[in-house]
């Protein structure tokens, strides 16, 4: 597949940044002493490793601690060492994304000791059922947040909350007052939020925060093997290695996650979400084998228009050096790909009707909790009216998704439409994916 087609005469237009508040370029120029002392700090495996283990009170020169029984720590690890190098080389962070980078990376590393610890110290939490989760898949920017906003509606359902899945260990406390109480929501909260107050726009192309439900890639970055950390910079050395990387070991650590937030409260109705799902459905549905997946569709010319401005927004929160027709030609040959595997594994049976249902975005846009409707039949659960009252009222709200006025067009990025859509052509007519209209200035 020849993807993606950049047209250079769009590509020449540039990418006009959104706006940075004041204090921001104030830091990036070395006026806060502490922060630039910190942006100093190297991107090396070693130097990250031995800090955090000394955060958790252990001998700096015990990577073994990476790991547990049924946890290898080398993926982790040469992962940690993938990133690292490629942040360093390759994302030409300013100082405020330096500190955010390495903040991110020891949050990870911090948060993987203490999953690999409880696992040691309770390893009867690998026994923790998982019975059949509901999952949200498809490529991003395709009504995925929508979806799942309006599942995560269901009392009788539990999505992961930002905190949850940032900060795991110890499981929540199983009495509702003392969860929300719990000092972790500040913690995540602050994290979370933090590259909206970097640069404008951001919440307008997608809501963030410690208690709304978080996708499964939070859970999965304790892995190292993270899209986390190619959505966030600008690292293709570390993107080559990890599309040729096995997902095992980060879905053993989605799975780990899940089990260690249920050890207090007891066995739940999961759902879930992420769009990094797409790459890899057979490995889900692997490592969840009563997992029901519901893969969401749109017209990839709207997706990656929306996606490349999404992802530029972010990278710019802790880059100057952002080419948004870059990110589109990088996206539309990852997403391409693994649109047109989709086609493959459904040919070869391995994304069986029992398992897995497909939804096109337009029709979730049009009959919004009627799709939800649909899945509850298919998946043979109960939707009470108060239920669906409910999530009508989140999906009026916009399904959560961002504070509206994200503008964004093909044109900008430098992709050509036309070519995109009959590269696709055998994948949009096996979902019957309809064309939409999307701005072309």
């Amino acid at each position: 597949m020849a993807l993606p087609h950049v047209s250079g005469a769009a590509s020449e237009a540039g990418w006009p940044p959104p706006p940075r508040p004041d204090w921001v370029a104030a830091i990036n120029a070395g006026a806060v002493p502490l922060l630039a002392a910190e942006a100093e700090l190297p991107f090396e495996r070693d130097a990250l490793l031995g800090e955090a283990l000394a955060a958790q009170g252990l001998d700096a020169r015990d990577a073994a601690a990476f790991g547990a029984p049924g946890f290898d720590a080398e993926p982790a690890l040469e992962g940690l060492a993938r990133a690292a190098t490629a942040i360093e080389e390759e994302a030409r962070l300013h100082v405020l994304g330096r500190v955010l980078a390495r903040r991110f990376l020891l949050r990870l590393l911090v948060g993987r000791l203490q999953l690999m610890r409880f696992v040691r110290d309770d390893p009867g939490v690998r026994d923790e059922e998982l019975a059949s989760p509901l999952v949200v898949a498809g490529a991003p920017r395709t009504g995925t947040t929508a979806l799942y906003a309006m599942l995560a509606a269901d009392p009788a359902h539990r999505a992961p909350l930002g905190w949850e899945l940032l900060h795991p260990v110890p499981p929540p406390p199983a009495d509702a007052s003392l969860r929300a109480a719990d000092p972790r929501i500040a913690i995540a909260d602050r994290e979370l939020t933090a590259p909206q107050t970097v640069v404008s726009g951001l919440r307008a192309i997608h809501a963030y925060g410690a208690r709304r439900p978080k996708e499964c890639l939070s859970a999965m970055s304790f892995s190292l093997l993270s899209e986390e950390i190619t959505a966030r910079f600008f690292v293709p050395s570390y993107a080559a290695w990890l599309e040729a990387c096995d997902p095992a070991p980060a879905y053993d650590v989605h799975r780990l996650v899940l089990q260690v937030l249920q050890r207090r409260s007891g066995p739940a109705a999961w759902v879930l979400k992420s769009p990094v799902h797409l790459h890899a459905l057979p490995a889900l549905l692997r490592a969840h084998p009563g997992a029901r997946v519901v893969v969401t569709h749109r017209d990839p010319v709207a997706m990656l228009a929306s996606l490349a401005s999404l992802i530029a927004t972010l990278r710019y929160a802790h880059s100057d050096e952002v080419d948004l027709a870059r990110v589109a030609a990088e996206h539309a040959r990852r997403f391409g790909a693994s649109l047109a595997r989709l086609v493959a594994w459904d040919d070869a049976g391995a994304l069986p009707a029992t398992r897995v249902r497909h939804v096109r975005h337009a029709e979730l846009a049009r009959r919004g909790v009627g799709v939800v409707e649909d899945v509850y039949a298919w998946a043979g659960r109960p939707l009470s009216d108060a239920v669906r009252a409910e999530m009508a009222a989140v999906a009026a709200r916009g399904g959560d998704e961002g504070a509206g006025g994200h503008a964004y067009s093909i044109a900008a990025t430098g992709l050509d439409a036309a070519a995109l859509r009959r590269d696709l052509a055998a994948y949009r007519a096996r979902f019957e994916v309809p064309d939409e209209a999307v701005g072309t200035a």
